[in-house]
């Protein structure tokens, strides 16, 4: 029988786990709380410090600059298992300390919405929500704001509030072109959405688009119907929670949301989109925070999609690849074909490993690792991933980095999405749907009945 190789990593993230979960850990001074962790460093062979720290993820210490880096933990078996503790341990910063909301925070699926489907059930009852916007009613205000061009001008801010609530929760708004959720709002359209009948990208959808629906009626003083709008932004959220590419964000917006139901008041000094957007982030509660950083931390929000990607990445290290390297090569690929001027700017906010591929990668053209560039519209073989939702994964995950990264810049997304996840979508062209049902068996002696 073969030996297990032992893997510190999974052993520190276990231990800290457990620690975490003694509910007397809350209690612990700062400084307390960072001795136990510094006794539960590891340090790589290449000298780099592994921490798993706040978000539940993992961050490296690079002695180059001194700094600590949100990074996803090296993937080969003999890398993890020659770990060994630092001596001596680098300091640990405050607020990389892991706290019990980190553990409980649920992030959901990096999926796309390419390959699996929304649920039949789903798709009902958010029509149910749109047939009851659309019924004639007094004064119903129209579409205000950001999401004013998107639709004609005769709909109703309700049918916006729906649509903009279901862009704001989506991990990564990669449709599949023949999607029920976005077909049944193709009346009120204003133009064709981004992409092809494959592949819908959309842009992201900032919160202000929500705020500005709701704030647009305060500041004209009606407040019912601003209320009523919010309320529809929380019913939409109910929906899609528990799927759960929608569900960390579905989340945060409830908890934005749902005090301002029941203490109407509540936004009454904020005034304007920006203000009130600024009232409802205030109101998300710290173990959901992590799902609002697109708003509160353009920065950390890049590094998170960046991990992301790495974890969906995990395959290729059955090729013996690092999902890390390859990575860093899908995103100097996506930024060398439609920001080169921009490539810089991403430096600061890599680990100093990551750092040197992605250089390495823009600046070499014949680099090795530019043999994971897409070809033709086409991944590499080695990138082809095992599965449907490893495919799908992959495809969200690339697209939510290149959105993280496009906000970043100042770069506008492309319409017909990055090089690297584009390519993605012809490993799901084959099983872009869910498999119908099977009819159930019936044996054919009716017809002797009838």
């Amino acid at each position: 029988m073969a030996a297990v190789q032992w893997d510190p990593f999974e052993a520190i993230e276990r231990d800290v786990r457990a620690m975490l979960a003694d509910p007397r850990w809350a209690d612990v001074p700062a400084p307390t709380q960072a001795q136990a962790m510094a006794a539960r460093l590891l340090r790589t062979e290449d000298g780099a410090c592994w921490l798993f720290g706040a978000h539940a993820r993992w961050y490296r210490h690079d002695a180059s600059d001194g700094a600590w880096h949100l990074s996803a933990p090296p993937a080969d078996p003999g890398v993890r298992a020659a770990a060994r503790a630092p001596q001596p341990p680098p300091p640990i910063p405050d607020e990389l300390l892991p706290g019990p909301s980190d553990l409980s925070y649920d992030r959901g699926s990096t999926q796309a919405f390419v390959g699996p489907d929304v649920s039949r059930q789903m798709t009902v009852r958010i029509r149910e929500l749109l047939v009851e916007a659309c019924r004639p009613k007094e004064d119903v205000p129209l579409v205000s704001g950001p999401l004013r061009e998107t639709f004609y001008a005769d709909v109703t801010a309700a049918v916006a509030a729906i649509w903009g609530t279901i862009m704001w929760c989506a991990y990564a708004p990669a449709f599949d072109g023949n999607e029920v959720l976005l077909s049944m709002f193709g009346e009120f359209l204003a133009r064709p959405l981004p992409g092809d009948d494959w592949v819908r990208w959309l842009p992201p959808m900032p919160l202000e688009a929500l705020t500005g629906l709701y704030a647009e009626r305060l500041d004209h003083g009606a407040q019912g119907q601003g209320l009523r709008l919010a309320g529809l932004m929380a019913g939409t959220a109910r929906v899609l929670a528990p799927d759960p590419r929608f569900s960390p964000r579905a989340g945060a917006l409830l908890a934005m949301v749902e005090p301002l139901l029941a203490r109407p008041w509540l936004d009454h000094r904020a005034r304007g989109a920006t203000a009130v957007r600024d009232a409802w982030l205030g109101r998300c509660p710290r173990p959901l925070r992590a799902a609002v950083l697109a708003e509160t931390s353009p920065e950390d929000h890049f590094r998170h999609r960046l991990y992301d990607m790495v974890e969906a990445l995990s395959f290729v290290a059955s090729h013996g690849a690092d999902p890390r390297a390859v990575a860093a090569s899908l995103l100097a690929a996506d930024v060398h074909e439609l920001a080169p001027g921009e490539a810089a700017r991403l430096y600061p906010l890599l680990d100093p490993e990551l750092r040197r591929t992605y250089y390495a990668v823009l600046v070499g053209p014949d680099h090795p690792l530019r043999g994971c560039w897409p070809r033709d519209g086409e991944p590499p073989d080695a990138l082809h991933p095992p599965d449907r939702a490893s495919a799908a994964a992959l495809l969200g995950a690339g697209y939510a980095t290149g959105l993280a990264w496009c906000a970043l810049t100042g770069t506008a997304p492309p319409p017909r999405g990055f090089p690297s996840s584009a390519a993605t979508v012809s490993c799901l062209i084959g099983e872009r749907d869910d498999p119908l049902p099977e009819a159930p068996e019936t044996s054919g002696e009716w017809i002797h009945h009838t």
